[in-house]
């Protein structure tokens, strides 16, 4: 539980009374200050909410009578048995409500490449590459892949994928060959989309050896494209576009949970889980995310920096079914002067800002002030996930960037391309917190005998929600997934989060902090500690650049060991290694000091950006990794290997 007594930031009166989260609640007969009896409504009467969902953003489909067939297994509930609807209709209608004169779609590669779309461009290149895919043998349930950038092409090939009912799965170009046929290997595409090259850093990275090796390792294949990253007419596959008339799209209409996405997850303990995720679950959970907790209404601009490889990307999609122009960015977020992600958003008027934990924390190391340097008047909201969101950062969005914003700490995952807990733009801003659990989550916190608790627990879902998975790809019988998700509580949905619910006196306030992965949880004298809380103290020290904390098996117990890499021109002295053991016993407790503080140059991550603490713990205890390919740097773990020091 927070020790602050005061929030950080507050929403005024007007801002209240024109969010959609307040025309919805009151459209209920429930006070937006009620969030909470708004949230148990939600989840106690699921079936009523989420018809009541659909029909508050105006998806385009046939609903059906009825909303939910009931199953004593959470896995096997139906949602909207007899609706039909398309992914790709939903997106499109809502990109012709922007006005005519601003972009659907616009595209920053560094600052090298600049690109941007109206509605009826997006709608052009759409048909066409419908028509394309549809020359090349695509039919429903058949497997397009792309190893893109974040870019239009992207936005453009995955709309024309789902208008057909075809299925879309995505990979970025960083990935190696054989990262990239772990996850495409298993699901068998028929077309292949991939790019010529992309910026990092501003250094151009020639991607067409690597794409034919891919493409020549997938026998399923029955074309295979190469887009130029620059856009140029001549490129082979802008030629082939251009031989289709533009006509209307004909949106194939299919049930709630046909396939739409496959989803891959990080692979760091084996191949990559392929995730299917159904059409109606994902777009009628993002507009809830979109329009009730994040406030998006026709005509905002929406950024978040990620890749396709990312969850967020889809999430990032989808904003164009509640009218947003979708503003994309490849490449380095600190290409230039540093700055280039806020030279974007002021230059785009960006309303709501979205990227990762890790980002905010390297922008207050570097010291960078928006606030000073640029125009984010527009600026009204800033999203961050990835990995929970460090106090210090909360203070630095709010002394930094903006003051009067609305900053959502957000967390959900791949499993079910959406969140848990995230921001309420009605309610106020509380270090280090999440603001509020989601609408139709029936969201809790289990002790180890699967009981709610007050303290810190794993993160449950104890009833159905739409955009749990329609199951794993060759999962016949589901037995994986059952394991996945199922196999801690039975028949409850467990996350993998060590979390922590919230309240504070006087008010009703259902918000979460995340102590960190459940599987990463640290044990010394059978006490469990979050690794997040320790992260939390480890940011604070200007001396350190980024850590990483294990739990190593040592005397019958487990002691905690630190490694930190340093800010250039920094040692770890004996002063500093006080220094660290000495903030995080005030601010934490004695069990949470590391009994080793160690040294890398470098901290192994996912593609996505997130530290692997379990793959550091492996190498620590003498373990093979089973999947480098799914890391960004898998050299960074030759870092921890043989380290003398955890000898004595």
């Amino acid at each position: 539980m927070t020790g602050m007594s005061t929030p950080l930031w507050q929403p005024d009166h007007a801002r209240i009374e024109q969010a959609k989260l307040t025309q919805f609640a009151r459209q209920h007969n429930f006070e937006v200050s009620d969030y909470q009896s708004l949230w148990q409504w939600s989840v106690d009467h699921c079936d009523a909410f989420w018809s009541s969902l659909w029909d508050f953003c105006d998806v385009v489909g046939s609903k059906g009578q009825e909303v939910m067939l009931s199953s004593a297994a959470m896995t096997d509930t139906k949602w909207f048995p007899a609706a039909r609807l398309n992914y790709a209709e939903n997106l499109l209608k809502g990109a012709r409500t922007l006005p005519s004169d601003q972009s659907a779609l616009v595209f920053w590669g560094e600052d090298k490449v600049k690109r941007q779309l109206n509605a009826l461009e997006l709608h052009a290149a759409v048909s066409q590459c419908q028509q394309l895919l549809q020359a090349k043998g695509v039919q429903q349930g058949d497997r397009v892949a792309a190893f893109l950038p974040n870019s239009i092409d992207a936005i453009i090939a995955m709309l024309a994928t789902s208008s057909l009912g075809a299925i879309w799965c995505s990979a970025s170009p960083d990935f190696g060959a054989d990262g990239v046929l772990d996850r495409f290997g298993q699901i068998e595409p028929k077309v292949l989309l991939c790019s010529d090259g992309y910026y990092y850093g501003g250094k151009w990275l020639d991607c067409r050896d690597k794409n034919r090796a891919v493409a020549a390792a997938l026998p399923s294949l029955t074309a295979s494209f190469c887009i130029d990253y620059h856009a140029r007419d001549e490129c082979a596959f802008r030629t082939e576009l251009a031989q289709f008339p533009v006509k209307e799209i004909e949106f194939a209409q299919l049930p709630f949970d046909h396939p739409l996405f496959i989803m891959f997850s990080s692979g760091t303990t084996g191949k990559p889980k392929c995730i299917v995720h159904g059409a109606g679950g994902t777009l009628l959970q993002h507009l809830k995310e979109h329009q009730l907790h994040s406030d998006i209404h026709p005509g905002d601009r929406l950024f978040y920096f990620t890749t396709c490889g990312w969850m967020m990307w889809n999430w990032l999609a989808s904003g164009l079914a509640s009218g947003a122009t979708i503003v994309l960015y490849d490449g380095n977020p600190f290409a230039g002067r540093k700055q280039v992600l806020f030279d974007l958003a002021e230059q785009n008027q960006v309303t709501h800002f979205g990227t990762s934990a890790k980002f905010i924390e390297a922008c207050n190391k570097t010291q960078l002030k928006p606030k000073e340097t640029h125009d984010l008047s527009r600026l009204r909201a800033v999203f961050s996930t990835g990995s929970p969101l460090a106090p210090e950062s909360f203070r630095y969005v709010y002394e930094h960037i903006k003051r009067d914003l609305h900053l959502a700490s957000i967390s959900g995952g791949t499993d079910i391309i959406s969140c848990f807990a995230l921001g309420n733009p009605t309610q106020a801003v509380w270090l280090g917190e999440l603001q509020c659990l989601g609408l139709g989550m029936a969201v809790n916190a289990f002790d180890h005998e699967g009981q709610p608790t007050k303290g810190k627990g794993d993160l449950v879902c104890t009833k159905p929600f739409p955009s749990m998975p329609v199951g794993f790809w060759n999962d016949d019988g589901g037995q994986r997934y059952h394991n996945a998700y199922f196999a801690t509580y039975d028949n409850i949905w467990c996350h993998g989060d060590f979390v922590e619910l919230t309240d504070h006196e006087g008010q009703t306030h259902p918000g979460m902090i995340i102590h960190g992965r459940s599987d990463a949880v640290l044990n010394p004298g059978g006490v469990r500690i979050g690794t997040a809380e320790i992260y939390r103290q480890v940011e604070k020290i200007p001396e350190v650049a980024e850590s990483i904390v294990v739990g190593q098996d040592w005397q019958n117990d487990v002691r905690v060991v630190l490694f930190v890499k340093l800010q250039d021109d920094t040692e770890l002295t004996t002063e500093l290694q006080h220094k660290i053991k000495q903030l995080i016993r005030d601010k934490a407790t004695p069990r949470h000091v590391p009994a080793k503080i160690l040294t890398v140059t470098d901290i192994p991550r996912t593609k996505s950006g997130k530290i692997v603490e379990l793959a550091v713990r492996d190498v620590v205890h003498g373990r093979e990794v089973s999947n480098l390919n799914s890391l960004a740097n898998p050299e960074a773990l030759a870092y921890f290997k043989n380290r003398f020091e955890l000898t004595t």
